[in-house]
């Protein structure tokens, strides 16, 4: 049976991950910080299938200790200060867990478990200022948030430890992946769960920053399987992850809305607190190595995904 550790398994991508390799049969591990209120939220239906054991990413010790107690076969580095806002009013921290948090995970495999395969989560914020478009596993970074620096750290990081150690370590450049397990501090979900509390007269209008703010999203789900496919190849390589079509962040209201029979335009005003001090504006990505090499496609619509957002956060509502 093999043996799978996961940082930040108790995130929206921890907790798909998760699940996918429970599927596969994989003995799972999940690495979480000792808080006095654990949030097992979004993994508490196979909390009993799983083992977690406590670490963290700024300690050395602790990610050294859990490696070699667990001997991993993969190792899926999740865990990080994952909000772009709030990297503006903690970047050191954000460097902290998102740059030099990798290099503390790669050191332990190099000293502890070289054999085991890693993998990096990077991010399409890495890009920031596009230099092209759309955006290849070869595009120049241009980051523009300190949590996107960060990210640009962690991804050179994990190539530095594959060309000097010879680990099987790589990155997914994942482009934003969304789903009702999605912190409400983010957009789609922030979209997804206001309509479910305006529907339900819980709620009266949606704050929104720049509308015309464009990514390319994906289905979180459709994404997980695109990390584990990378660490089954017999090469460790870079990949993008993206759907290459992008939407507006007003097209992402106008199809949340509309999945709950309501025009957005009736509920949606804009406020400056919520625009960011350098923006990023347009992000889509090319995955085209992806589906050549690992066969990834992404089964998700994003209008299936607001759908599924929105009947999650009205179901949520209505329970509360």
């Amino acid at each position: 049976m093999k043996k799978a550790l996961i940082t930040g398994i108790t995130g929206q991508d921890g907790s798909y991950l998760a699940e996918f390799l429970l599927k596969k049969g994989y003995q799972v591990f999940g690495m979480t910080r000792r808080t006095s209120t654990p949030n097992y939220d979004r993994i508490k239906d196979i909390v009993d299938k799983i083992t977690l054991v406590s670490g963290d990413l700024l300690d050395q010790h602790s990610m050294s200790y859990a490696i070699k107690e667990i001997q991993p076969d993969e190792v899926y580095n999740l865990a990080a200060q994952s909000f772009v806002p709030a990297s503006w009013s903690q970047p050191v921290l954000t460097g902290e867990f998102t740059a030099l948090g990798v290099t503390r995970i790669l050191e332990a495999l190099r000293l502890v478990r070289p054999e085991a395969k890693f993998y990096q989560a990077s991010s399409s914020e890495m890009f920031g200022k596009v230099v092209e478009t759309p955006q290849k596993e070869t595009t120049p970074f241009y980051p523009r948030s300190p949590y996107g620096v960060a990210k640009v750290y962690g991804h050179w990081i994990t190539v530095n430890y594959r060309e000097s150690y010879d680990l099987f370590a790589v990155s997914g450049v994942l482009f934003n992946h969304e789903s009702p397990r999605r912190g409400l501090e983010f957009v789609t979900r922030k979209i997804s769960n206001a309509v479910a509390r305006i529907k339900l007269k819980k709620q009266e209008k949606l704050k929104l920053g720049n509308l015309e703010s464009k990514r390319d999203w994906g289905y979180a789900p459709d994404y997980v399987e695109a990390m584990w496919l990378m660490l089954q190849q017999d090469k460790a390589q870079d990949f993008v992850i993206a759907t290459g079509k992008t939407w507006s962040v007003k097209q992402c209201a106008e199809m949340a809305f509309k999945a709950a029979g309501l025009n957005w335009q009736d509920y949606v005003e804009i406020d400056k607190q919520f625009m960011r001090p350098a923006e990023v504006d347009v992000l889509v990505g090319d995955a085209s190595k992806a589906k050549k090499i690992l066969k990834w496609e992404p089964k998700t619509s994003f209008e299936e995904m607001m759908k599924i957002m929105v009947e999650a956060d009205l179901k949520r509502e209505q329970n509360s």
